[in-house]
């Protein structure tokens, strides 16, 4: 069996049941990120076990897989396998400097690897940041593995990496009755500690972490923090501009423990939203992007280089070229398309501007609206999840009938259905979501879900045919919003405690918004997403204290979709 390696090349060595010994600053204003590039190199075959040594003695004075261990996107047959070396104590993230190494891996079905189904090697070196990733093929579905490397060339030789576990996807026709994702969003370091991720870990029957965007953030130290300020420091100090930046932020994280055991424990799917390069992230540009930065294409280059280097993720390729929109299929039960809407999304519009309406404005791009599109008409799974980085449900200021007050914005130079909350979502581009929700609605596609991030806040809601005509004309889709880890929310940004300001913003936005059934926006937290034929449930888990590293946790509110009804509706708890 054989394994693909995506930052590096390599030649693998099949083996079953072989025998191998045990080894032992607060802001009003959102800010994202975006990324591109792959290397190969030379590669070598393994023909040993993987045999313990202590990577002290390998390479003493530093930690050789001081960033861990990673696996994603997991399908029936493979799964990606991630980790970064440091051979030597100057091959610091981004700095260029270091000898390659061989790193050998194996993936295997028991914790003391004697039954080991794959393995393999690949080169690390200073074009990839030392990274090594791997698409670890042949294997079983639905299958528990773990997996671990070692550094077999090289001054760090003999190193062994932490051991990693990893879950394989159902088999496309398989009758699945149930799948539970954790889902994530918005983890900013200076904002608070991780311990979203830290719960996570108590439950014990996860498939897999869904992280929707903004797993880093771009800004210098205290340019974005929380209530009280920085709770701890950015590195590098500075706005992350340039690939060594953004290689040095991405390692930062990869050192939070509550992060990295959550890696090391499940397998992750992750997609992109805008602090992965720059605020408010457009095809031509960025809030917070200027011409003193240089070229915005470098830029976006350099961030999506070293977000594919860094994360363990599978790029799609197309005869457009690699993209990171892609689908996931989990048995006959579901499929999760995951979105990137920062790569081709025309420039945000002001709230106030009719543009938003303007039907050559995209946030999606024509290719990536084609693949959603025939992706949901063709599927043939009980369950259609979206992974949506930005809000799909209309939050308007208020909803307005297009027919009876198009007089009205049309001499006014309005948005015809109403002004947008935040134009950012695809409320800034209403004619793509309707080309998405008329094709649901034509050819009478059910339960379609959209799972959501970006707006550090918990959102509920049905997605209404007309915001303006809610219930009357019914909806289309069911969509659920998780908080954000740390990032900053109302309370945050108003320095007051939570639940004073937040609660009145909800209490407005529901009265104006009635297919809103639920919003809350002050708590921080993570959500868990369970899948089954009868009915789709989010149970959402708020933080007592993001500032606090050993922050307790508590269930907040559940609300459940029923197979066959595009309604919202309250559960009466979790799912356990």
């Amino acid at each position: 069996m054989r394994g693909d390696i995506i930052t590096a090349s390599t030649t693998d060595s099949a083996s079953t049941g072989s025998t191998r010994p045990d080894l032992g600053r607060t802001g009003t204003s959102r800010r994202t990120l975006l990324g591109s590039g792959l290397v190969a190199g030379s590669a070598a075959v393994v023909g040993a076990p993987l045999v313990s040594r202590s990577p002290a003695a390998a390479a003493p004075g530093h930690a050789v897989f001081a960033h861990g261990v990673a696996s994603g996107d997991p399908l029936a047959d493979r799964v990606i396998l991630w980790t970064r070396v440091t051979p030597t104590a100057d091959a610091t993230p981004g700095s260029g400097r270091g000898v390659a190494a061989t790193v050998a891996w194996e993936i295997a079905r028991d914790e003391q690897f004697t039954h080991v189904v794959s393995s393999g090697s690949a080169v690390a070196g200073p074009d990839t940041d030392f990274t090594v990733k791997v698409d670890a093929t042949g294997l079983s579905a639905d299958t528990r593995y773990v997996y671990r490397f070692r550094v077999s060339s090289g001054p760090a030789a003999g190193a062994v990496s932490p051991t990693g576990h990893t879950r394989t996807a159902p088999s496309p026709d398989a009758d699945v009755a149930r799948v539970r994702f954790g889902v994530v969003s918005c983890s900013n370091w200076e904002a608070g500690y991780f311990g979203a991720y830290r719960h996570l870990r108590d439950h014990r029957d996860l498939t897999a972490i869904v992280h929707l965007g903004d797993y880093l953030y771009e800004y210098e130290h205290g340019g974005y923090t929380g209530k009280t300020g920085a709770v701890r420091t950015h590195e590098p100090r500075n706005e992350i501009i340039t690939l060594r930046d953004y290689r040095i932020r991405h390692a930062q994280y990869k050192t939070d423990a509550d992060l990295a055991a959550l890696h090391r424990l499940l397998p992750w799917i992750c997609t992109w939203d805008d602090h992965e390069s720059a605020n408010d992230a457009w095809s031509g540009g960025a809030e917070n992007h200027s011409a003193d930065e240089g070229a915005w294409a470098a830029r976006k280059a350099a961030s999506e280089r070293a977000y594919f280097e860094w994360m363990p993720v599978r790029p799609a390729a197309d005869a457009g070229g690699r993209h990171l929109y892609r689908r996931l299929r989990f048995g006959r039960l579901l499929e999760l398309s995951m979105l990137d809407l920062r790569t081709y999304r025309d420039e945000q519009s002001s709230v106030t501007s009719s543009s938003i309406d303007d039907p050559a404005r995209s946030i999606t791009g024509p290719a990536q609206m084609r693949w959603l599109t025939d992706g949901l008409v063709d599927s043939s799974t009980r369950w259609r999840i979206v992974g949506n980085p930005v809000m799909i449900s209309p939050v308007l200021l208020p909803p307005l009938d297009a027919q009876t007050t198009s007089a009205l914005t049309e001499t006014l130079g309005l948005p015809r259905e109403g002004m947008p909350y935040n134009p950012d979502q695809w409320d800034g581009y209403t004619a793509d979501r309707h080309r998405l929700l008329d094709t649901i609605t034509k050819n009478r596609i059910d339960n379609v879900v959209f799972i959501t991030g970006d707006i550090h806040s918990s959102w509920a809601c049905d997605v209404p045919v007309d915001a303006a005509a809610y219930p009357q004309k019914g909806s289309v889709a069911t969509e659920l919003v998780v908080t954000s880890v740390t990032s900053s929310n109302i309370d945050d940004i108003l320095g007051v405690p939570e639940h004073t300001a937040g609660t009145a913003v909800t209490t407005g936005l529901i009265a104006a918004n009635r297919h809103v059934r639920w919003n809350d926006f002050d708590a921080h937290g993570y959500s868990v997403l369970t899948v089954t034929p009868a009915a789709t449930q989010m149970d959402w888990y708020f933080l007592t204290d993001k500032t606090d590293p050993r922050t307790g946790s508590y269930h907040a509110r559940s609300y459940r979709v029923a197979s066959g009804a595009p309604h919202v509706t309250p559960a009466a708890g979790p799912i356990t």
